[in-house]
């Protein structure tokens, strides 16, 4: 395991590195982030969103939680989605969860009482399940219990997206940005697009907001 000295000087390592291929790279960064995509990803600690694209430093503005969620009482991750559609003006907004993600796994079992506030959490994945229960407990083999309610977790996150006024507006007067819902598999490195929706596609009348002349 590694330490805390050990990060710091890997750190400055590849710094050094960095800076001996781009002389130029840490002015860039300091000058100002312009990045065309938001990821809203999962804690785990097995993805991370740069190297499993191949990004660097400057083309990804990110927000993460326990299994990809954007639920619309989290100022924290609303608040991220906003600077990046209203000022940072990104070009698409990627969730991206992933295969064999513990918090889903946590949610299709009981409540545990040692984690009380993980419970609330994971209690809008227990109403994902619930919605698509049917489908998910067709499935014999729990793994794949499991991976789908992955998948369906994803979509479920992207909808909730257009259903911000913050997507809404943008969509409205910038035609932009495009959804995303992508799962990744710890098992293979490979990603897999789920869902997309743009500015075009219908939203459910009940989650339109008015327009206010």
């Amino acid at each position: 395991m590694q330490s805390c000295d050990e990060l710091l000087q890997k750190n400055k390592v590849w710094a050094a590195k960095k800076q001996k291929e781009d002389p130029d790279f840490f002015n860039r960064l300091a000058d100002k982030q312009s990045p065309k995509f938001l990821w809203i990803g999962c804690s785990d600690s097995r993805v991370a969103p740069e190297i499993v694209v191949g990004a660097e430093p400057g083309d990804i503005f990110m927000h993460r939680n326990i299994a990809n969620q954007v639920i619309h009482t989290d100022f924290n991750c609303l608040s991220v989605l906003q600077y990046a559609v209203s000022i940072l003006k990104v070009e698409h907004i990627i969730v991206c969860g992933h295969y064999n993600c513990g918090g889903i796994k946590a949610a299709l079992d009981k409540q545990r009482s040692d984690l009380l506030i993980t419970n609330k959490w994971l209690m809008h994945i227990k109403n994902t399940y619930r919605l698509h229960q049917d489908e998910i407990d067709a499935f014999d083999d729990q793994n794949d219990r499991f991976n789908r309610l992955v998948e369906l977790n994803v979509v479920e996150q992207i909808h909730a997206l257009s259903h911000t006024s913050v997507i809404q507006e943008s969509w409205r007067e910038n035609g932009g940005p495009t959804l995303h819902g992508w799962v990744y598999g710890v098992h293979d490195g490979i990603i897999t697009p789920m869902i997309t929706l743009k500015a075009t596609d219908e939203i459910n009348p009940i989650f339109q907001y008015r327009q206010v002349k």
